[in-house]
């Protein structure tokens, strides 16, 4: 039960909604059907697909995470050594089944996806790629883990993710998710120069991070304005993250820590965020 609990607050629960969300929203809205390949694909982006993201990570980052006053709890768990080898094997036993009837029920064009969107998920933080200490890099990963389900939902559909409206809301979901990465990764500068660890933020410093962080918020939410009808709405999700950000503007590197007020108000956000979207989504067509 011990190794059950472990793995529970691994996965990052607070976080599940945030991969499962997009890709059921992105499968329903172009279908209008609840298939198989819906209930499937939301149950393993909800639970199975943060068990391998964020348990690899904790298995490789567990050196550095013992000087991250933030792991040990909602921000992410400190999974002792004696856990390892059994987190790694049970998050790809747990994400396998799910994996294989995915990609037995999709295109070829959705197995391409989904198996990049794999690979990113375990490049991010496993030994020899750990592209997660490879600076922009680091940020696009983080945002294509998030993006990633739903643009493999869109491409179970039918539906062309090559129009105007789905680039452009692509894109901003892109640099958002970039944004909030960048953003993220202030909190934990000194932690990871103190671990060896580079990242986007020790490389551009928190200042300068701080404001990549606002100009992708910001240039997400212009991209938004392009979109049709009511959608244009969803530029407004943006303005939160902007006030937020813009707070840190003078946050030097010896105080990044006080980037995670920042970083707490946006687990909220996150919520609010979507439930903008989804009244979008389900307005009058």
């Amino acid at each position: 039960m011990k190794l059950v609990s472990r793995l529970f607050v691994s996965s990052r629960p607070i976080s599940w909604v945030n991969t499962a969300f997009p890709f059921a929203a992105a499968y329903y809205f172009s279908t209008g059907s609840v298939t198989t390949e819906l209930i499937i694909g939301t149950f393993f982006f909800l639970i199975p697909y943060n068990l391998l993201m964020y348990g690899v990570n904790d298995v490789f980052d567990y050196e550095s995470d013992l000087t991250n006053p933030r792991k040990g709890g909602l921000e992410g768990a400190l999974l002792e050594p004696k856990y390892h080898n059994a987190t790694l094997f049970l998050a790809t036993l747990f994400a396998l089944p799910f994996v294989i009837y995915l990609l037995l029920v999709g295109k070829t064009s959705s197995n391409i996806i989904l198996l990049i969107v794999l690979f990113l998920v375990v490049a991010y933080s496993v030994k020899y790629l750990r592209f997660k200490e490879i600076p922009i890099l680091d940020s696009l990963t983080s945002a294509i883990h998030f993006l990633g389900p739903l643009v493999f939902g869109l491409s179970l559909t039918e539906i062309s993710i090559t129009s105007l409206s789905l680039v452009v809301s692509i894109a901003a979901f892109l640099l958002w998710g970039m944004a909030s990465h960048a953003f993220g990764a202030v909190q934990d500068i000194r932690a990871d120069r103190e671990a060896g660890i580079s990242s986007i933020a020790t490389f551009f410093g928190s200042k300068l991070t701080v404001r990549l962080a606002f100009a992708f918020y910001l240039f997400a939410g212009l991209a938004l304005t392009y979109l049709p009808d009511r959608f244009v709405f969803a530029s407004l999700a943006t303005v939160p993250y902007l006030i937020v950000t813009a707070r840190e503007f003078t946050i030097t590197d010896e105080i990044c820590e006080q980037a995670n007020r920042g970083w707490k108000r946006f687990i909220w956000l996150n919520f609010f965020a979507g439930a903008l979207i989804t009244a979008l989504l389900i307005g009058p067509s």
